[in-house]
C-alpha cells in the first residue's frame, strides 16, 4: 500500500468537522492532515499541508467556500470536494466553476464519504446523482445567458466517434466500469478515451466534460440517450 491520502477538512461547525475526521481517520488509506473553520484558514492550511483532497463547506465566515476553492485550485494540486445541504445550494454551481472536482450531500452515509474522497483523489469527478440534473440545468442556463463565444459543439468535432460515445456516457454519470461494459471495452481503454477527450477539449476533469456535453446538446437533461444520440 502506498502513502495514505491526505485530507483537509473544512467546515465552520466543529462537531461536523470532528465527525468527518473520525470517519476518515478510521480508514487505513486515508489520513486527516488538518482542519479549518473558515475559508481563510482553509487556504492557509492547503498551502502549508498540501493535501490530496480538501473537503470544503460552502457557507463559512471570512472567506466562503467558493473563494477558498478558487484560491486552493489555483495555487495547489489539491482536489476540492464541496459539501452541500440536502437541497441544491446555489453556491455549488459557482464552486464547480471555481475549480471544485465535485460535490456531495451532507447527509451522506459514512461509506459514501469515504468512497467520495477516494474517487476524487483518483482523479475522477463526483456529482451527487440526486442533484446532478438540477446542477447541470443551472450551469447550462448561466452559460447560455453569457456573451457568445465559440460554440461548444464545434469543439466536439475534434473527438473520434468512440471518444464522443465515451463523453456521452460520462455525462450520464456512468463510472469507468459501467462505460467499459456499455462499449464492450476494457476499463483501461475507457481511461484512455477519457484522458484523450479531456486533452483535446482542454478540460480539467470530468465535471467540465459533463457541463460541456450538456452545453453542446450532446446530452439533454431528462432525456434517455442511446449511443447514436437518439
Amino acid at each position: 500500500m502506498g502513502e495514505p491520502l491526505r485530507v483537509l477538512v473544512v467546515d465552520d461547525q466543529a462537531l461536523v468537522r470532528d465527525g468527518f475526521c473520525v470517519i476518515l481517520d478510521a480508514q487505513p488509506d486515508i489520513t486527516v492532515v488538518g482542519e479549518a473553520g473558515d475559508g481563510e484558514e482553509a487556504v492557509t492550511a492547503a498551502l502549508a499541508l498540501r493535501p490530496d483532497v480538501v473537503l470544503m463547506d460552502v457557507r463559512m465566515p471570512k472567506l466562503d467556500g467558493i473563494q477558498a476553492t478558487a484560491r486552493i485550485c489555483a495555487q495547489t494540486a489539491a482536489r476540492v470536494l464541496v459539501l452541500t445541504t440536502f437541497d441544491v445550494d446555489e453556491y455549488v454551481y459557482d464552486a464547480l466553476h471555481a475549480g471544485a472536482s465535485g460535490f456531495l450531500l451532507k447527509d451522506m452515509r459514512r461509506d459514501e464519504l469515504v468512497a467520495a474522497v477516494r474517487t476524487i483523489a483518483a482523479g475522477e469527478a463526483l456529482l451527487a446523482p440526486t442533484v446532478t440534473r438540477r446542477l447541470i440545468a443551472e450551469m447550462v442556463s448561466r452559460d447560455r445567458a453569457a456573451p457568445a463565444g465559440p460554440r461548444p459543439e464545434s469543439r466536439l468535432s475534434a473527438l473520434t466517434a468512440r471518444e464522443t460515445d465515451t463523453l456521452r456516457l460520462v455525462a450520464r454519470g456512468l463510472s469507468n466500469a459501467e462505460i467499459a461494459s456499455a462499449l464492450f471495452v476494457t476499463e483501461h481503454t475507457v481511461k484512455t478515451h477519457v484522458s484523450n477527450l479531456l486533452t483535446k477539449l482542454g478540460l480539467r476533469d470530468r465535471v467540465q466534460a459533463v457541463v460541456l456535453a450538456y452545453e453542446s446538446g450532446l446530452v439533454v437533461p431528462g432525456a434517455s440517450h442511446s449511443l447514436d444520440g437518439g
